[in-house]
Order: structure tokens, then C-alpha cells, then sequence
């Protein structure tokens, strides 16, 4: 018998979706960017607030943290590329320094990792923002929330990040952190996802910073263009972990279900690293060949694909 590749439905009607209208293209005005925000936001809190919708959350964090990272670099100047990123990230021996580009990774993993809640998370934020921030940041943070609340979410995180980058013009991913941190509160959700770094430029920014004409629109409909983003993301994640979920009885080696998990948490998988000697998060043993072989067959299945063309140091995972 010859397994067929796994078909991705094309049938998302049970999952909440935009509206025609709010991507539509109108011209942007104060009003109809905060209707259509309006709209935006609440599909995107109804995917990621109601595990019936099936999105994998860790993944889906994990994918904005590296769209996040890759975005962030070109604010800096460094202009690193998405798969050099996740390169030095994923490939750098567990002790060993990562580069400027795996640690713009790392952060925002650690970001999409923050709880909002509990008795540490004040000094969660500040640890990761730095000793540069840290005795501002609690105060940026409720600025940027008092704005949402009379504003709009989307104003608030326009707000937090001009009064960053006020503080310090090279800050781009402390002003877009908690931006994303200022959206999170807003929404009532207990963690961050890296949502709001997705479509800005370092003109925009510098605009910000300069009070340019309509510099808080433009940089409010980017917003909302990072969101409608994350929600089309968030469905076909949904979409492909239903079908890894489907195909994972098929798999008869030891540990599937657990490998299987690990790719509805990790945007890129390493076989050599993450599967083997043992399954990461697990003590359960997998040899280093039955670990390319259980990523070689999810490729075979249709519900993952090898993320970067080379022969040898693959990475595997379910995204696009």
C-alpha cells in the first residue's frame, strides 16, 4: 500500500476569519483604521483565546518571534535574513555563542514566552529589556495602556513605542516588545506574541520619533497589516497541526507522538539535535537515523517539508 500525502483542507469556514470588508483597501483614515482593528482584533483573539480552534500556540509564537527577529534586524541595520537567522539559532552547539543574529532569535522566543501575570512578571520584562530600560519600563508599559484604553490598542502601541524610541532612537525591538506587551493587556491575554514588528520600517520609526505628518496612522495600519498577517498564519497553522494530528497513528516509531509534538511547538526542527539521542522535553531515547527517517517520512506524508534545501544540517518543520 502507498501512503498519499496528507491533503490540507481547504475548508477553514469552521474557524473564525476576516471579513471581506476589513481588508478591503480603503483609505485610511484615524476612524476606519480603529473599526477595522476592531474587527481584526477580535478574530485574532478568538483563535488564539479558544483551544477549540485547534492553533497551536507555541508554534505560532515561535513563527512571529523568528518573522519578529528578521524584521527587527533590518530595523537595526543588520539586514540578516530569515534563514540565516534560524540558522544561528537552531545550528549552534548547545554552549556556544550564537551571534548577534541568534540572540535577536532568542529574544524574541523569550519574549513570546512571558507571562503577564503572577508575581514576577514586572521583573520578567525588565530582565529581558535590559538594565538601559528597566526602571522605565513599567511606566512606559502603563502609559501605553492608558492610551489603548481611550485610544484604541493600536494607539496605545504607537504611544509605548514612540516613548521608547524617545528615550533611545536605537531601541527598535525594546519599543516594539512593549508594544506587543501593551496589545497583549489590552486583549486580557496572560502572554505576548510578536505581532506588531511584522510590517514597520526604520523611516516609519524615525517619522515617530519626528512627529511626521500622519506618522501614528501609518504606523496604526501597519499594525493592523501585522494582525490581518497573524490571522491568516494562525488558521493554517490550525489547518496543518490538524493534519500532522491525523497522520501521527501512522507512524510507528518509538516516540512518535512525542516528535510528532515537538513540531506543533517548534517552528524548525533539528534531527540530530532535537530528536536525538533523545526527544527534546523527553527522556525518550531516539537514534540519530530513526530521527531523519521520522522527519524524512512526515515529508513523504505531506504534513512537513525541509525548511532549508541543503543536503546535510536540515531542518524540518510544518510552516510553509
Amino acid at each position: 500500500m502507498t501512503d498519499q500525502p496528507a491533503a490540507l483542507s481547504d475548508d477553514l469556514n469552521t474557524l473564525p476569519k476576516l471579513p471581506a470588508w476589513v481588508t478591503s483597501g480603503r483609505a485610511e483614515t484615524p476612524e476606519t483604521v480603529a473599526f477595522r482593528s476592531g474587527a481584526a482584533l477580535t478574530v485574532l483573539d478568538a483563535l488564539v483565546s479558544d483551544p477549540a480552534q485547534g492553533v497551536p500556540l507555541k508554534l505560532l509564537a515561535n513563527q512571529l518571534a523568528l518573522h519578529a527577529a528578521t524584521t527587527t534586524s533590518k530595523l537595526e541595520g543588520r539586514l540578516a535574513r530569515e534563514a540565516d537567522i534560524r540558522d544561528a539559532y537552531y545550528l549552534t552547539p548547545t554552549g556556544e555563542a550564537r551571534g548577534p543574529d541568534g540572540d535577536l532569535l532568542a529574544f524574541w522566543r523569550d519574549a513570546a514566552r512571558l507571562k503577564l501575570s503572577g508575581r514576577d512578571w514586572h521583573g520578567s520584562i525588565q530582565s529581558l529589556v535590559g538594565a538601559a530600560f528597566a526602571d522605565d519600563v513599567m511606566r512606559l508599559i502603563a502609559a501605553g495602556a492608558t492610551r489603548a484604553k481611550s485610544h484604541g490598542p493600536l494607539a496605545g502601541c504607537v504611544a509605548v513605542m514612540r516613548a521608547v524610541l524617545e528615550l533611545d532612537d536605537r531601541a527598535e525591538r525594546t519599543a516594539c516588545l512593549l508594544s506587543d506587551i501593551v496589545l497583549a493587556r489590552a486583549l486580557n491575554w496572560t502572554s505576548v506574541l510578536p505581532v506588531t514588528a511584522q510590517h514597520l520600517t526604520k523611516t516609519m520609526l524615525r517619522d515617530l520619533v519626528a512627529d511626521g505628518q500622519g506618522a501614528d496612522l501609518t504606523v496604526q495600519a501597519r499594525l493592523l497589516t501585522s494582525i490581518e498577517g497573524t490571522i491568516r498564519l494562525a488558521r493554517d497553522l490550525a489547518t496543518r497541526a490538524a493534519a500532522l494530528r491525523a497522520v501521527t497513528p501512522k507512524l510507528r516509531a518509538k516516540g512518535s507522538k512525542a516528535a510528532a509534538d515537538l513540531f506543533l511547538s517548534e517552528d524548525a526542527i533539528g534531527p540530530s539535535m532535537m530528536l536525538s539521542p533523545t526527544i527534546q522535553g523527553t527522556t525518550i531515547p531516539m537514534t540519530d537515523r530513526a530521527a531523519r527517517r521520522f522527519c524524512d517520512r512526515l515529508v513523504e506524508l505531506g504534513v512537513a517539508r525541509e525548511l532549508t534545501g541543503r543536503p546535510t544540517f536540515r531542518l524540518y518543520g510544518i510552516v510553509r
